[in-house]
């Protein structure tokens, strides 16, 4: 393996200069900004399962020459020089003679004991050493050093430099591809002028970057406009889902679900109003199943009082069922549903018991117009189960973008039925294939009043991102 160090003003010369000399394999083990440019060092034939061996080895090496603890023996007694032994007897004083006891009776009370030889290292003691003081020999034991060895590179330690490596090496990753997304922006703006003003005018509308890039791909090559502006519009009037020949209710029974606050009361006595006007109130049947909201349902009876119109209640499954058994007589059946969160436990309960009891039933799923992206397709996951036919834009006069909604009915192709812009009944519900091209103009419109700043690094990291490698 061969490792080099290079230094170069810039991370793209230093790029350059690993590539010049150790060509296209060689790999970046780390780099850093330093006073004179940038740090880059690489290594050509780079194998992890070497290094990890060579740090192995070294531990191994440094063990092995690691000198051992001094060990001084320890005598057993250290017996002095025959010399000693008589001018220490001479200076004893003598035993009186009746206290001396005879040879016999000393062989009788003492057991004999063998002679212990000295130990070797007390032989060998050289003549200068200085005698032990008198009295009984003491041992001696010599300090050792402090000899200890020098302490190996542990594993975790060895870990966390690899770990710290790749870390490095996908930081550069990501400069990398953060550069090349730059330079691959800036060759389409070149190649692709129309497609990449498309991507802007429709990323400016507050359209989400997937939604932005499939429709880029329907921009013509050229164009007969006049004003190439209006090409985005022209695309999400085209594309965007709308329910086609939808100017009233059509008669049957439809239920309407959402989230908290997002106007189902209002929308279903706009509903039932406009129906009113057209072919009377002898026909129509308001149902409620809200029994959470406090006055939820005083307000559809006021409604229905107003329209002269009858309402029933229903706080299960088989009252559900019971009640729409009854109905089948009315031509139009309007279902008025308690609004909850996506994340409520109680949702999904309330969900069977909708398809329970009107399992014929259309549902129209009613998306708040100012809304955010994230939100919206958390509502759409969540209220999925009974597999909306069709939605209704509520709130879009309460809305700053209009980008968001429109980007969450092009991503799952749900088509909107009717368009919510006011508080007033029957005159603020709209039928969406009648205000198709309203609804562009809306969103374009609030796009100038409070644009979207949008910077190259935007542009660049979501249409000049090329597909990475796993």
């Amino acid at each position: 393996m061969k490792i080099k160090r290079y230094m170069a003003p810039s991370m793209r010369a230093a790029l350059d200069q690993v590539r010049a000399e150790q060509g296209a394999d060689a790999v970046i083990l780390s780099s850093r900004r330093v006073q004179e440019g940038i740090e880059v060092i690489a290594a050509v034939d780079y194998d992890e399962a070497l290094i990890a061996g060579a740090a192995r080895q070294y531990s191994i090496s440094l063990a092995a020459a690691a000198p051992p603890e001094v060990q001084v023996p320890r005598p057993e007694a250290q017996v002095p020089r025959p010399e000693v032994q008589a001018r220490a007897a001479a200076q004893r004083p003598a035993a009186p003679p009746l206290l001396r006891p005879s040879p016999s009776q000393s062989a009788a009370q003492s057991p004999a004991r063998p002679a212990r030889p000295a130990p070797a290292a007390a032989r060998a003691a050289p003549a200068q050493a200085p005698a032990p003081a008198q009295g009984a020999a003491r041992s001696v034991r010599a300090p050792a050093p402090a000899v200890r060895p020098m302490p190996a590179p542990a594993a975790d330690e060895t870990r966390r430099g690899f770990a710290s490596m790749q870390s490095e090496i996908k930081d550069l990753r990501r400069l990398l591809e953060s550069e090349l997304a730059h330079i691959s922006w800036n060759d389409k703006r070149l190649r692709e002028p129309l497609r990449a003003r498309v991507l802007e005018d429709l990323s400016s509308m507050d359209i989400a970057p997937d939604v932005a890039a499939k429709l880029a791909t329907l921009t013509p090559r050229r164009t007969n406009l006049g004003d190439a502006s209006n090409i985005p519009m022209a695309l999400l009037l085209k594309h965007l889902p709308i329910v086609d020949k939808l100017s009233t209710v059509n008669p049957g029974v439809f239920a309407l679900v959402g989230p908290t606050g997002a106007g189902k009361t209002t929308t279903i006595a706009k509903l039932a109003a406009r129906w009113t006007m057209r072919h009377g109130s002898q026909d129509l049947a308001l149902v409620s199943t809200d029994s959470y909201r406090i006055g939820a349902r005083e307000q559809l009876m006021t409604y229905a009082r107003i329209l002269g119109a009858s309402v029933y209640s229903a706080n299960s499954g088989q009252e559900l069922a019971r009640v729409l058994e009854g109905l089948r007589s009315k031509k139009l059946v309007l279902i008025d549903t308690a609004g909850m969160g996506p994340r409520d436990v109680r949702l999904s309960e309330q969900l069977a018991a909708l398809a329970q009891g009107a399992g014929g039933a259309k549902f129209m799923l009613a998306l708040p117009a100012q809304g955010e992206g994230l939100a919206l397709e958390e509502i759409i996951r969540a209220f999925e189960p009974v597999k909306p036919t069709a939605c209704i834009i509520t709130k879009v006069d309460e809305a700053a973008s209009l980008g968001a909604v429109i980007s969450t009915t092009l991503r799952h192709k749900l088509k909107i039925a009717y368009l919510c812009n006011g508080q007033r009944v029957p005159e603020d519900v709209h039928s969406a294939h009648h205000r198709r091209v309203w609804l562009v103009r809306a969103a374009h419109e609030l796009t100038r009043r409070a644009p979207r700043s949008r910077d190259d690094i935007y542009y660049a990291r979501n249409f000049g991102r090329a597909p990475a490698h796993a």
